[in-house]
């Protein structure tokens, strides 16, 4: 699937519709550029899995989580110097769960990712306008 966005409120709402068609157990890896708008994607899943707190990034702390029609666990794995380093954090439990889990700068983990998730790439387009992004979002099944 492709998607244009020309505002954080339109990459909010292209998340929304797309969190409102997550199931239990549902993987989704999050990547581009700096301010590309992982953020503002992750609040619209969030906001999609009926979560009403205020979704901020992670950085610091790794992974927050939300209650909604499904417990959210939002990951930011910028920071991640080396995969392992996610096991510390019960990321295989996160996985494990009937919950959503959301990963933001993917990318960096993944080799420790399932075989099956949803991945969504986010490229800014700053000749179109500032605001402007594409949104990639493909299956990925190592299995089949």
């Amino acid at each position: 699937m492709n998607f244009k966005s020309y505002s954080p409120e339109d990459t909010e709402k292209i998340a929304y519709e797309i969190g409102q068609a997550l199931k239990s157990g549902d993987v989704i890896c999050l990547d581009g550029d700096l301010g590309a708008g992982k953020t503002a994607f992750a609040k619209g899943l969030a906001k999609g899995l009926g979560v009403v707190a205020h979704v901020t990034s992670p950085t610091f702390t790794i992974v927050n989580e939300y209650e909604g029609r499904y417990r959210v666990y939002h990951f930011d794995v910028y920071r991640i110097e080396d995969p392992e380093e996610m096991y510390e954090v019960g990321f295989e439990e996160y996985l494990d769960s009937e919950g959503i889990c959301i990963i933001e700068w993917a990318d960096n983990i993944k080799e420790i990712l399932p075989s099956a998730y949803k991945q969504v790439t986010i490229k800014k387009n700053i000749a179109k306008s500032d605001n402007f992004r594409q949104i990639y979002i493909e299956e990925v099944n190592e299995w089949s």
